[in-house]
């Protein structure tokens, strides 16, 4: 395949490489990761990243099974990660807690008590993270709250992907535990379990 140049005027010839070899690339793509909507979503992924390139691609199927490639291990990672919406630990005495408060922080409030005990957890959780190094939080917020990869806040701050993954774990593990107290000390005081003490 001749030399294509991606953020020029050869869109054209970038759309019909990948037009010619998206079948194949789909197929690659399906094969190894774990469902339909990662395939689409590496696809928008590695287009937008074509179009981007500065320097010149020789060979535009190698280069966008390539960047699949990267793209599915990105992804591996990133679901591999212990993630902040699933805080139990399997076995852990604390499961349902932490159920209960990961609904609570995510779910869609049924009442208005519920609303209020989610804006107090979200207070929390921005407190925090406000308590968090800046390059945790950094991590933190981006790939959890803002939807970035990790492939892109690697360029975005020159970091490794395994100094990001490593961050964004030292801040779920410290935000689980914080909140957890958080949450404890919120059912010790709820009115069924004062009542109880009496």
């Amino acid at each position: 395949m001749n030399e294509v140049k991606g953020g020029s005027g050869s869109k054209s010839r970038l759309v019909s490489a990948l037009t010619a070899c998206r079948g194949r690339l789909q197929a690659f793509i399906r094969g190894r990761s774990r469902g339909p909507d990662d395939v689409e979503d590496i696809l928008q992924e590695i287009t937008y990243q074509l179009f981007r390139v500065e320097q010149p691609v020789e060979n535009v199927a190698a280069w966008l099974f390539r960047a699949a490639r990267n793209e599915i291990t990105d992804l591996g990672r990133k679901k591999r990660e212990l993630p902040f919406s699933g805080l139990a630990v399997q076995g852990d005495e604390n499961e349902f807690a932490e159920d209960e408060l990961a609904e609570t922080l995510f779910g869609v409030p049924q009442t208005p008590e519920d609303e209020y005990l989610k804006a107090l957890l979200w207070d929390e959780l921005a407190a925090a993270l406000a308590e968090l190094p800046q390059i945790q939080r950094e991590v933190f917020e981006k790939t959890e709250l803002d939807g970035y990869s990790y492939q892109a806040l690697a360029e975005e701050t020159g970091a490794s992907i395994q100094a990001l993954l490593s961050r964004k774990h030292k801040a779920v593990l410290y935000l689980r535990i914080r909140l957890q107290e958080f949450w404890d000390d919120l059912s010790a005081n709820s009115p069924e379990n004062i009542g109880k003490k009496s």
